[in-house]
């Protein structure tokens, strides 16, 4: 019964991944709602996102993910207000313990706060939090949280320098359709 029931969630991801390109913008919100997943006013996730299971992510207000980015909601994502992140970028919640000699799981959720920036092609490992305002550049292997206000780059993502604290934009990325 067990595996029936963990073959049907997987059925219910890829049905999710599926069919979330088909779904045009303004109604994405709610479509995704239906899988239990929660998108704030202004906010919004592009195609060709994946998601690893239902529920499990919430997305504050004014907020954008880009396309590509893979979303492994599996033990919990959390992103604040006026968040951005650009394409491909990848975070995961979820791996295995090398040290074990049964591989097991292990894993926890990832948070990152109002007003960060998480720049393409970054990798977000579980457990990090990503601070208010900070800016993760390009490529970066995000492996320890990063403080507020905080730069960071490289592999794995080391502080660069602090950010100006004055942020006056906003995320919000209505476009019906976008890349």
């Amino acid at each position: 019964m067990k595996f029936i029931l963990l073959q049907l969630k997987f059925f219910v991801v890829a049905f999710l991944n599926l069919t979330y390109n088909l779904v045009p913008n303004p109604f994405r919100k709610f479509y995704l709602l239906l899988f239990g997943i929660k998108v704030g006013k202004g906010s919004s996730i592009h195609r060709r996102c994946r998601f690893f299971h239902v529920g499990k992510l919430q997305i504050g207000q004014n907020s954008t993910i880009n396309f590509g980015c893979y979303l492994d909601n599996r033990r919990g994502v959390f992103i604040g207000n006026n968040v951005g992140i650009a394409h491909n970028t990848k975070i995961y919640t979820l791996g295995h313990n090398i040290d074990s000699p049964f591989f097991e799981t292990k894993g926890s959720s990832v948070r990152i706060n109002d007003n960060a920036f998480i720049f393409s092609n970054c990798l977000i490992m579980p457990g990090c939090e990503i601070g208010e305002g900070a800016v993760v550049l390009a490529g970066s292997v995000v492996t320890k949280s990063v403080e507020p206000y905080m730069v960071v780059g490289g592999n794995p993502a080391r502080p660069i320098r602090k950010r100006n604290k004055e942020i006056k934009y906003s995320q919000s990325y209505k476009y019906w359709f976008a890349l």
